[in-house]
């Protein structure tokens, strides 16, 4: 088991180790359907709390994207408007039972739904 340790003082968008394989799994087989992609993270209005990370794989990034360079070989595609509440956020995939879900440790939530689908900031 390795310990790492999140700093939510970061002002970038970060992978743990575990996040930065499955990305760059996903990634080669997008590559293998033909196209390269490339992921951008963004935030809609949803839920009870207010917004909800969105992830998808895209072409390649709206005008207005920001690009991060959130582990060596993954670079996200951040929604500009989505930036100031996402910045300081660590991407992690964890294990949950059987499942493997993507979880966001994000500095500056300041609620979360009983569900942990979405969150608001201040």
């Amino acid at each position: 088991m390795t310990v790492t340790s999140f700093d939510p003082n970061a002002e970038t968008i970060s992978m743990t180790a575990t996040a930065q394989g499955y990305f760059i799994k996903k990634l080669a087989a997008e590559s293998k359907k033909g196209s390269d992609k490339i992921i951008r993270l963004s935030t809609k209005k949803s839920g009870c709390t207010g917004y909800a990370y969105v992830l998808d794989f895209v072409d390649g990034p709206e005008e207005n994207d920001d690009q991060v360079e959130a582990a060596a070989g993954i670079t996200l595609s951040v929604a500009v408007d989505a930036l100031k509440m996402l910045r300081g956020t660590e991407i992690d995939l964890v294990t949950e039972g059987i499942n493997k879900v993507i979880k966001f440790n994000n500095p500056n939530v300041t609620a979360e739904c009983g569900c942990g689908e979405s969150f608001s900031v201040s």
